[in-house]
């Protein structure tokens, strides 16, 4: 979470996208801009080339968070807002972070949508003191260098994409190797088929002359 606009601006630009980071705002007022972040792997969009693909999957990644956990984080939104945390109902929006877009003409810590309908709305969020009183008592603040953490991440990204690309070549490798055994078992099977020949009992008094006749009817 960003304590103020200049925070919220760094989060923008050090944001991770396929964790992926889920980001929650008061909407229609100032607050701070509180981020979930998900477990490493909930997203791979590595490859994927189709949007509407990468959609499905951010979105069952959004699904797959539990209830409680975003009511915690519509209180803690709704709490670190100057005026939404006044207000008796507030409506909280959320939306993946690779959703977020930021533009030259925007002020420090401004923010809009890439796609609109790509957010979703939680609406009349009253306060609820219990969870409000559970998150402060769990509250940490810490310093951390987002652009460390985000080369860091970028760094282990890249590794994982080529360790999958590695093993999808090794899988390619033995797949070629298996269909070429396949095909040269298949080839063996056929000539165990063949009707066999043999010159056994074609001579018949085993002269020379003989012989000659029967290489000679096979020429």
């Amino acid at each position: 979470m960003g304590k103020d606009k200049y925070e919220n601006e760094e989060l923008l630009k050090y944001g991770f996208p396929e964790e992926p980071d889920i980001w929650f705002h008061v909407d229609k007022l100032s607050s701070a801009h509180v981020y979930l972040r998900l477990p490493p792997g909930s997203v791979d969009l590595a490859g994927v080339k189709d949007k509407a693909e990468a959609k499905q999957r951010l979105l069952d990644a959004i699904a797959s968070v539990p209830e409680e956990i975003l009511a915690e984080m519509a209180q803690l939104t709704k709490e670190n807002s100057i005026e939404g945390c006044k207000a008796a109902q507030c409506d909280i929006v959320y939306t993946p972070f690779l959703n977020l877009k930021k533009e030259d003409h925007m002020e420090v810590g401004q923010v809009g949508f890439k796609e609109e309908s790509f957010r979703t709305l939680m609406r009349n969020v009253a306060k609820d003191k219990d969870v409000v009183k559970k998150l402060e008592k769990t509250r940490v603040e810490k310093q951390v260098d987002l652009a460390k953490e985000k080369e860091q991440r970028d760094n282990e990204e890249r590794a994982r994409r080529r360790k999958i690309i590695e093993e999808r070549k090794k899988a390619e490798k033995e797949e070629a190797k298996r269909h070429a055994e396949e095909k040269e078992l298949q080839s063996y099977a056929a000539l165990q088929h063949l009707e066999k020949t043999t010159n056994a009992g074609v001579s018949k008094t085993g002269s020379i002359e003989e012989c000659r006749q029967i290489e000679e009817d096979f020429m």
